[in-house]
């Protein structure tokens, strides 16, 4: 068949632990967060949600994301996240005042004291998190969504299993099979074009789960070569539970891979970059394919069990 977060941050702890790390410089017209007449107690609502107003005193209005330490501001008291400073040349985005190093410790202690659903609560998550805490949390949870295991595009679609498994049937047609068995061909009439040797997919039902069956052309240095590997449309946690085999061959020969599908949490690149595969060299492939060699033909055989 041929088919053409969060990053880290150690003042987070050093705010707890320290209340703060830089002090405000000694002026009497800097206008610093506490002048907001914002106390941690009109921040949460009684029924334990936090009111859009606060929400956005905590959003940096250049990047439009929740700030955390350090939370910059401007002599005229406005915020921003430090890793927007800079984005705007050293000026404030309200007032166009020149920022300094002032760090607006009230709205940082504000933040400490909040609690806020995951963002992922749509999806099925209804954990309550610590302001600081939320985005590990977010970065780690289950309920988020996956993103479009397709490969031959830029896709955007982000989904539950149920969701991306029709997205991938109707939008990207990719053929779906029901067994853990399977024996795919690939053809090629030109294999020395293998910057432009196309990969595909098929999804595979079985055990309940979801598996994606990619084979696509790639260099190894300046040696092309192909490569099979199989991905679980799940997390990795669960992916452990399976394990997969391939087999490609002819002429009396062939190679075997053995190995345990990776996520899609995984994107199709970094498993190719990784080598986690059934990689067949060029030459190979076209020693499989017989004839003249001027084609390609392999067949890819396989099978998909559960480990006990």
């Amino acid at each position: 068949m041929d088919t053409s977060m969060a990053s880290g941050n150690p003042s987070f702890d050093d705010l707890q632990n320290k209340g703060e790390a830089i002090d405000h410089p000694q002026n009497e017209d800097i206008m610093d967060c506490e002048s907001l007449n914002i106390s941690s107690q009109a921040a949460v609502k009684p029924n334990g949600t936090v009111s859009s107003s606060v929400r956005e005193l905590l959003e940096c209005p250049v990047c439009c994301n929740s700030m955390y330490p350090p939370i910059l501001q401007c002599l005229n008291g406005h915020t921003l996240c430090s890793g927007c400073k800079p984005k705007v040349d050293n000026r404030c985005p309200t007032c166009r005042h020149e920022l300094g190093n002032i760090r607006c410790l009230a709205l940082e202690k504000l933040a400490a004291s909040l609690e806020l659903p995951c963002k992922y609560q749509s999806f099925g998550c209804n954990g309550i998190y610590a302001y600081y805490s939320k985005p590990k949390h977010e970065y780690q949870c289950s309920y988020r969504p996956y993103g479009c295991p397709y490969a031959g595009s830029e896709c955007t679609v982000i989904g539950d299993i149920p969701h991306l498994v029709a997205h991938l049937k109707d939008d990207h047609k990719v053929d779906m099979h029901n067994g853990c068995t399977f024996n795919h061909r690939y053809v090629k009439s030109n294999p020395h074009e293998v910057e432009n040797a196309t990969w595909m997919l098929t999804v595979f039902s079985c055990f309940g789960q979801y598996f994606c069956l990619h084979f696509e052309a790639f260099h190894i240095g300046l040696a092309p070569v192909y490569i099979a590997f199989l991905r679980f449309m799940g997390d990795n946690n669960e992916a452990k539970n399976y394990s997969y085999s391939l087999e490609v061959g002819g002429n009396g020969r062939k190679l075997i891979w053995q190995g345990v599908p990776r996520s899609i949490r995984d994107s199709h690149r970094k498993v190719r970059d990784s080598f986690d595969g059934l990689i067949i060299q060029r030459n190979m492939a076209l020693f499989f394919s017989g004839g003249d060699r001027k084609e390609l033909k392999l067949r890819v055989t396989g099978r998909i069990w559960k480990e006990q």
